[in-house]
């Protein structure tokens, strides 16, 4: 097995890269190429200043092993070693390798990471790694074997909603008054006085417009307003751009009256909905119209065949009052 100590993104092919990714222990859109080289190109939208690029492969007879996808940063008091997409936009990150390719890979990683020069750090500390991920498991093994230190702990609930064949049968499954609730709101907006459409972008001559707009609901939100840096606002852009080429993004609106009247930005990858971020126009609020698009998106999902509809981090009512279940993202430290 050849480690390989990259300076650069470019040094690795996007096809390789996502063709191991999509046999991985965790093929989500945040670890695909584009999104990550989108990600490192803005810092994470300015989340990060000075950050050492510190992007390792491994090779075995020829062929592309495993990813390591990590940058050097001072966190926390520390130099630590952390995933490229940490902390606050990249809702799932891990290791890229195959689960039966994994045990040696992170064995030798560590050496790797050990021994090279370039790298001066004191711990590795991994964010969002999902909790059902082998390189909990296998990392702590190693640590434990190493006499390093490991400690691990929930970061964020990460809800999301198993999808059943037909809409009739997801809304039976949610508590009554909720599916009262939502059957209540699509029905006021589909039979009231208000002129109600959605649709689902797919022009892509119109597609920077159509980001203008949603830039826009997000905005009409203070705490968002406030994120929305103008580094943010490229990375939103650069990281929609991408996953509209290649064939991932879901940006869809609601239309109340010929106004657009609420948006979600989704990722529409692994036959799964990733619900990513969502904009309000408040003028409209007495329709729900956020309520609204999202039972239309549900619905959608289902009667395309997708399997789960997955609202990523955070643990807003709205996410349970539509039926969604909690399971977890990982911090994960090791210090040597």
């Amino acid at each position: 097995m050849e480690f390989t100590f990259h300076k650069d993104f470019s040094e690795l092919g996007p096809k390789e890269w996502n063709n191991l990714l999509a046999e991985s222990i965790s093929d989500v859109p945040f670890l695909r190429y584009e999104y990550l080289s989108t990600w490192w190109m803005t810092r994470g939208g300015g989340e990060w200043e000075g950050p050492q690029l510190a992007l390792i492969s491994a090779r075995e007879n020829g062929g592309l092993l495993g990813i390591a996808p990590l940058f050097l940063a001072k966190h926390k008091g520390q130099k630590a070693l952390m995933l490229i997409g940490s902390i606050e936009i990249s809702d799932y990150l891990d290791l890229i390798v195959r689960g039966g390719d994994l045990p040696r890979f992170l064995s030798k990683l560590l050496d790797f990471l050990t021994s090279e020069s370039n790298l001066d750090w004191t711990s590795l500390d991994l964010y969002n790694l999902p909790d059902s991920s082998p390189t909990l498991a296998q990392l702590k093994a190693e640590s434990d074997e190493r006499g390093w230190a490991y400690s691990q702990e929930i970061y964020q609930p990460s809800p999301y909603i198993k999808l059943p064949g037909d809409f009739e049968t997801y809304l039976s499954g949610i508590v009554k008054k909720q599916r009262h609730e939502i059957r209540r709101k699509m029905r006021r907006a589909e039979t009231g006085e208000h002129k109600v459409s959605w649709y689902i972008v797919e022009d892509e001559a119109s597609l920077s417009s159509e980001l203008d707009d949603f830039l826009s609901l997000m905005a009409n939100d203070p705490h968002k307003q406030e994120f929305l840096t103008e580094a943010m606002r490229t990375q939103i852009r650069k990281s929609a751009q991408v996953a509209f080429e290649a064939g991932w993004l879901l940006l869809a609106f609601i239309v109340i009256d010929g106004q657009k009247a609420a948006g979600y930005l989704n990722f529409d990858y692994g036959n799964r909905i990733w619900l990513y971020n969502s904009g309000l126009n408040f003028n409209y609020k007495d329709l729900s119209p956020g309520w609204v698009l999202l039972a239309y998106l549900l619905r959608w999902a289902i009667e395309n065949g997708r399997t789960e509809f997955d609202f990523m981090r955070g643990d807003e009512p709205h996410k349970y009052r539509f039926g969604a279940v909690d399971r977890n993202v990982m911090r994960v430290r090791v210090e040597r």
